[in-house]
């Protein structure tokens, strides 16, 4: 008998999971929840979060509006990492809190670099239409 194809993606639960996770973070961070004078400078975007298959790992990808300060803010949020933890635990409910980590989100970068390629010359010289040209044959039939 032949073995199941594994899956090429995250499972359906790790992706429900992660979305609740991501709506409990970015109501800590909305709200002001987490207690730190560098999270209360910044507007923070939580566009995705992942988990590992066994649901026990979080990684959280952050980006603070406009891009700016992303060093300071991740150290501020991997500070209160023990917080952040407690309080998934208590808003989303799991038999085990997932330990939590903080990435800089590089999705909105690469959006960036895929724009300036289509609006680059190179690009744009196939894109402008060309006229459509008929070939006709000099030959008549007889």
């Amino acid at each position: 008998m032949a073995k199941p194809a594994k899956p090429s993606g995250p499972s359906q639960r790790q992706l429900r999971v992660g979305e609740l996770i991501r709506h409990a973070l970015a109501e800590m961070l909305a709200r002001g929840d987490i207690h730190d004078d560098v999270l209360a400078k910044h507007v923070i975007t939580v566009p995705e979060v992942r988990l590992s298959p066994d649901l026990k790992l979080a990684t959280c990808y952050i980006m603070p509006l406009g891009g700016e300060d992303v060093k300071p803010v991740l150290k501020a949020l991997t500070g209160h990492k023990r917080y952040i933890r407690g309080e998934i635990a208590h808003r989303v409910n799991l038999k085990y809190a997932p330990d939590v980590r903080f990435l800089q989100d590089e999705s909105f970068a690469e959006a960036e670099r895929i724009d300036a390629l289509l609006y680059s010359e190179k690009v744009r010289q196939d894109i402008v239409k060309q006229p459509l040209r008929i070939q006709q044959d000099d030959e008549t039939d007889d």
